[in-house]
Protein backbone atom coordinates (compact mmCIF):
# COMPACT_ATOMS: atom_id res chain seq x y z
CA UNK A 1 0.00 0.00 0.00
CA UNK A 2 1.11 3.44 -0.59
CA UNK A 3 2.16 5.83 2.05
CA UNK A 4 0.25 9.11 2.66
CA UNK A 5 2.94 11.56 1.02
CA UNK A 6 3.21 9.13 -2.22
CA UNK A 7 -0.60 8.99 -2.38
CA UNK A 8 -0.93 12.58 -2.32
CA UNK A 9 1.93 12.80 -4.96
CA UNK A 10 0.20 10.84 -6.89
CA UNK A 11 -3.38 12.20 -6.88
CA UNK A 12 -1.26 15.74 -7.65
CA UNK A 13 0.04 14.33 -10.93
CA UNK A 14 -3.13 12.80 -11.80
CA UNK A 15 -4.95 16.19 -11.39
CA UNK A 16 -1.80 17.82 -13.40
CA UNK A 17 -2.62 15.38 -16.07
CA UNK A 18 -6.32 16.01 -16.43
CA UNK A 19 -5.48 19.30 -16.64
CA UNK A 20 -3.24 19.28 -19.09
CA UNK A 21 -6.27 16.81 -21.18
CA UNK A 22 -8.89 19.52 -20.29
CA UNK A 23 -6.60 22.10 -22.42
CA UNK A 24 -5.73 20.14 -25.49
CA UNK A 25 -7.23 21.63 -28.31
CA UNK A 26 -9.63 19.13 -30.20
CA UNK A 27 -7.40 19.61 -33.72
CA UNK A 28 -6.02 16.24 -32.71
CA UNK A 29 -10.13 14.57 -33.26
CA UNK A 30 -10.37 16.94 -36.19
CA UNK A 31 -7.38 15.69 -37.97
CA UNK A 32 -8.39 12.31 -37.57
CA UNK A 33 -11.52 12.88 -38.81
CA UNK A 34 -9.56 13.93 -41.84
CA UNK A 35 -7.30 11.21 -42.77
CA UNK A 36 -8.82 8.06 -43.84
CA UNK A 37 -8.71 4.69 -46.22
CA UNK A 38 -8.87 5.28 -49.58
CA UNK A 39 -11.69 3.10 -50.49
CA UNK A 40 -12.09 1.19 -53.81
CA UNK A 41 -15.72 1.35 -54.22
CA UNK A 42 -18.72 2.15 -56.78
CA UNK A 43 -21.67 4.94 -56.13
CA UNK A 44 -23.74 2.24 -56.47
CA UNK A 45 -22.40 0.32 -53.58
CA UNK A 46 -22.08 3.46 -50.99
CA UNK A 47 -25.02 2.41 -48.45
CA UNK A 48 -23.80 -0.30 -47.47
CA UNK A 49 -20.75 1.09 -46.10
CA UNK A 50 -22.90 4.14 -44.02
CA UNK A 51 -24.83 3.07 -40.89
CA UNK A 52 -28.17 2.60 -41.53
CA UNK A 53 -29.84 5.37 -40.16
CA UNK A 54 -27.79 7.87 -43.01
CA UNK A 55 -29.82 8.90 -45.46
CA UNK A 56 -27.64 8.88 -48.83
CA UNK A 57 -28.43 12.09 -50.94
CA UNK A 58 -26.47 11.80 -53.61
CA UNK A 59 -29.59 11.49 -56.91
CA UNK A 60 -31.87 13.85 -57.74
CA UNK A 61 -34.87 12.48 -56.74
CA UNK A 62 -33.35 11.35 -53.40
CA UNK A 63 -32.59 15.02 -53.00
CA UNK A 64 -36.47 16.21 -53.82
CA UNK A 65 -37.74 13.66 -51.61
CA UNK A 66 -35.65 14.94 -48.66
CA UNK A 67 -36.39 18.77 -49.54
CA UNK A 68 -39.88 17.93 -49.53
CA UNK A 69 -40.02 16.36 -46.38
CA UNK A 70 -38.30 19.32 -44.81
CA UNK A 71 -40.11 22.39 -45.99
CA UNK A 72 -43.19 21.22 -48.57
CA UNK A 73 -42.44 23.04 -51.44
CA UNK A 74 -40.58 24.85 -53.46
CA UNK A 75 -40.31 28.58 -53.34
CA UNK A 76 -41.56 31.08 -55.50
CA UNK A 77 -38.40 31.86 -57.04
CA UNK A 78 -39.68 34.53 -59.48
CA UNK A 79 -41.77 36.11 -56.75
CA UNK A 80 -38.64 36.37 -54.38
CA UNK A 81 -36.00 37.40 -57.23
CA UNK A 82 -37.81 40.22 -58.58
CA UNK A 83 -35.78 42.65 -60.39
CA UNK A 84 -32.80 40.19 -60.09
CA UNK A 85 -29.19 41.22 -58.43
CA UNK A 86 -29.85 44.84 -59.09
CA UNK A 87 -33.29 44.98 -57.00
CA UNK A 88 -32.93 46.59 -53.64
CA UNK A 89 -35.26 44.37 -51.88
CA UNK A 90 -33.84 41.64 -52.92
CA UNK A 91 -31.81 40.68 -49.37
CA UNK A 92 -34.67 41.56 -47.94
CA UNK A 93 -36.81 38.89 -49.44
CA UNK A 94 -34.08 36.02 -48.99
CA UNK A 95 -34.03 37.03 -45.21
CA UNK A 96 -37.72 36.32 -44.59
CA UNK A 97 -37.43 33.71 -46.79
CA UNK A 98 -35.09 32.00 -45.04
CA UNK A 99 -35.92 32.93 -41.36
CA UNK A 100 -39.75 31.60 -42.02
CA UNK A 101 -38.30 27.99 -42.97
CA UNK A 102 -36.29 27.95 -40.58
CA UNK A 103 -39.01 28.82 -37.92
CA UNK A 104 -41.29 26.26 -39.37
CA UNK A 105 -39.09 23.20 -39.28
CA UNK A 106 -37.15 24.00 -36.11
CA UNK A 107 -38.45 21.44 -34.24
CA UNK A 108 -38.70 19.12 -36.93
CA UNK A 109 -37.18 15.20 -35.90
CA UNK A 110 -35.29 15.50 -39.81
CA UNK A 111 -33.42 18.26 -38.73
CA UNK A 112 -31.46 15.88 -35.97
CA UNK A 113 -31.18 12.93 -38.82
CA UNK A 114 -28.31 12.30 -40.26
CA UNK A 115 -27.41 12.60 -44.16
CA UNK A 116 -24.58 11.87 -46.18
CA UNK A 117 -23.38 14.14 -49.61
CA UNK A 118 -20.91 14.22 -52.29
CA UNK A 119 -18.23 16.58 -53.03
CA UNK A 120 -15.53 16.21 -56.00
CA UNK A 121 -11.85 15.39 -54.32
CA UNK A 122 -8.80 15.48 -56.75
CA UNK A 123 -5.15 13.40 -55.38
CA UNK A 124 -2.30 15.45 -55.14
CA UNK A 125 0.94 15.43 -53.49
CA UNK A 126 2.26 12.22 -51.37
CA UNK A 127 2.33 12.99 -47.55
CA UNK A 128 5.31 10.28 -46.52
CA UNK A 129 4.31 10.95 -42.35
CA UNK A 130 0.44 9.26 -43.24
CA UNK A 131 1.50 7.10 -46.16
CA UNK A 132 -1.49 8.86 -47.99
CA UNK A 133 -2.53 11.47 -50.66
CA UNK A 134 -3.77 15.03 -50.02
CA UNK A 135 -6.66 16.09 -50.75
CA UNK A 136 -8.01 19.08 -53.07
CA UNK A 137 -11.94 19.51 -52.72
CA UNK A 138 -14.69 21.06 -54.84
CA UNK A 139 -18.49 21.19 -54.35
CA UNK A 140 -21.07 19.64 -56.60
CA UNK A 141 -23.82 21.21 -57.96
CA UNK A 142 -26.91 18.81 -58.17
CA UNK A 143 -30.00 20.28 -60.43
CA UNK A 144 -33.53 19.74 -59.35
CA UNK A 145 -36.59 20.64 -59.75
CA UNK A 146 -36.47 22.85 -56.62
CA UNK A 147 -33.47 24.74 -58.28
CA UNK A 148 -29.53 24.12 -58.07
CA UNK A 149 -28.29 21.74 -54.60
CA UNK A 150 -25.24 22.83 -53.03
CA UNK A 151 -23.99 20.92 -49.88
CA UNK A 152 -22.11 23.31 -47.59
CA UNK A 153 -20.26 21.35 -44.50
CA UNK A 154 -19.08 22.34 -41.19
CA UNK A 155 -16.35 21.09 -38.78
CA UNK A 156 -14.01 19.15 -41.15
CA UNK A 157 -10.27 19.65 -40.91
CA UNK A 158 -8.22 21.53 -43.50
CA UNK A 159 -5.95 18.97 -44.43
CA UNK A 160 -7.50 16.04 -45.91
CA UNK A 161 -5.79 12.73 -46.47
CA UNK A 162 -6.57 9.53 -48.30
CA UNK A 163 -4.63 6.33 -47.47
CA UNK A 164 -3.89 4.03 -50.30
CA UNK A 165 -2.94 0.57 -49.55
CA UNK A 166 0.28 -0.43 -49.85
CA UNK A 167 0.32 -2.37 -53.20
CA UNK A 168 -1.73 0.85 -54.97
CA UNK A 169 0.69 3.66 -53.55
CA UNK A 170 3.14 3.62 -56.16
CA UNK A 171 0.78 3.45 -59.33
CA UNK A 172 -0.93 6.50 -57.72
CA UNK A 173 2.22 8.08 -57.12
CA UNK A 174 3.27 7.21 -60.63
CA UNK A 175 0.02 8.73 -62.10
CA UNK A 176 0.17 11.61 -60.22
CA UNK A 177 3.72 12.46 -60.90
CA UNK A 178 2.92 12.08 -64.88
CA UNK A 179 0.51 15.31 -64.15
CA UNK A 180 -2.83 12.97 -64.78
CA UNK A 181 -5.71 13.78 -62.77
CA UNK A 182 -7.00 11.09 -60.26
CA UNK A 183 -10.65 11.91 -59.48
CA UNK A 184 -12.49 10.56 -56.22
CA UNK A 185 -15.85 10.92 -54.59
CA UNK A 186 -15.54 12.47 -51.10
CA UNK A 187 -18.03 11.41 -49.30
CA UNK A 188 -19.63 13.59 -45.87
CA UNK A 189 -21.91 12.45 -43.55
CA UNK A 190 -23.19 14.23 -40.30
CA UNK A 191 -26.44 16.25 -39.10
CA UNK A 192 -28.02 19.37 -40.46
CA UNK A 193 -27.20 22.68 -38.30
CA UNK A 194 -30.32 23.16 -36.35
CA UNK A 195 -30.28 27.15 -36.55
CA UNK A 196 -29.93 27.33 -39.81
CA UNK A 197 -29.83 23.45 -41.63
CA UNK A 198 -31.29 24.60 -44.93
CA UNK A 199 -29.82 28.14 -46.95
CA UNK A 200 -31.77 29.57 -49.65
CA UNK A 201 -30.10 31.65 -51.84
CA UNK A 202 -29.84 32.64 -55.87
CA UNK A 203 -27.13 31.33 -58.44
CA UNK A 204 -23.96 33.20 -59.48
CA UNK A 205 -24.25 31.57 -62.50
CA UNK A 206 -27.14 31.69 -64.23
CA UNK A 207 -29.91 34.45 -63.96
CA UNK A 208 -33.08 33.84 -61.55
CA UNK A 209 -31.85 29.75 -60.64
CA UNK A 210 -33.09 29.18 -57.05
CA UNK A 211 -29.81 27.65 -55.00
CA UNK A 212 -30.63 25.58 -52.08
CA UNK A 213 -27.68 24.51 -49.96
CA UNK A 214 -28.17 22.39 -46.44
CA UNK A 215 -25.19 23.09 -44.08
CA UNK A 216 -24.12 19.77 -42.53
CA UNK A 217 -22.01 19.30 -39.36
CA UNK A 218 -20.21 16.51 -40.53
CA UNK A 219 -18.72 13.80 -38.52
CA UNK A 220 -17.83 11.08 -40.91
CA UNK A 221 -15.93 10.90 -44.19
CA UNK A 222 -14.90 7.99 -46.97
CA UNK A 223 -12.91 8.21 -49.63
CA UNK A 224 -13.89 6.36 -52.56
CA UNK A 225 -12.50 5.81 -55.74
CA UNK A 226 -13.46 3.97 -58.78
CA UNK A 227 -12.33 -0.09 -58.61
CA UNK A 228 -11.26 0.59 -62.21
CA UNK A 229 -7.59 0.70 -62.60
CA UNK A 230 -6.16 4.30 -62.94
Amino acid sequence: MLDLPNRLRRLASLMALTSVLDTVPPTWAEEALGIQPLLRLNLSDLQAQLLPDIQLLIEPAAIERFLTFMDGLPPDWAEVYGQGHHDPELDERLFKLNRERDTQRQHDHAVHGRIAFLWSGELSAFDPETGGFRIALGPKFILTSWGVVRFKFEDIPGNLIAVAPADQREALKATIEQGRLVEIDVVMAGSLIPDESIVYDFSHEEEGMGLIMPVIRVDQLLYLISPQPF
